[in-house]
């Protein structure tokens, strides 16, 4: 140890902080309510950014697009079925009937990033009900 940190330590400072999520959830508790809102902020986070990512795949214009990919833009496919660029879900922008501008890789991402989000929201309701009524319990026995 050198000079400073036992300096540092002396005075109270500790001498290395915790920076990682482990060393946060070790401090919280595996089971802080918190620690469940915070990864359920997380993964909505991120549904929102593959999402937009699937969105925006085809760029302003699908036929460009396609061509840039070396594909052939069918426009009688596109206008027979015409509402599937605009779902919400699952997302689709086909130059064709066999190429889908969106990766394939998103919908299935869509779909996990979304259970994990409301799965941890319910856990982190779950716990702070538990919390909740412990706390109550305790004041009621310490009367």
């Amino acid at each position: 140890m050198s000079d400073g940190e036992t300096a540092g330590c002396a005075a109270g400072v500790p001498d290395r902080i915790p920076a990682t999520a482990a060393a946060v959830g070790a401090r919280l508790g595996r089971h802080h309510p918190v620690l469940w809102f915070l990864l359920s902020a997380l993964s909505g986070a991120v549904t929102f950014f593959v999402w937009l990512c699937g969105i925006f795949s085809g760029g302003l214009d699908v036929g460009e697009t396609c061509a840039l990919r070396g594909q052939t833009y069918d426009d009688a496919y596109r206008s027979e079925h015409w509402r599937e660029p605009s779902r919400f879900f699952p997302l689709h922008d086909k130059c064709n009937a066999s190429y889908d501008l969106v990766p394939v890789w998103v919908n299935p991402a869509l779909v996990l990033f979304s259970l994990v989000a409301v799965g941890s929201l319910l856990a982190a309701c779950w716990t702070t009900f538990v919390r909740v009524r412990r706390f109550w319990r305790t004041r009621r026995t310490a009367r």
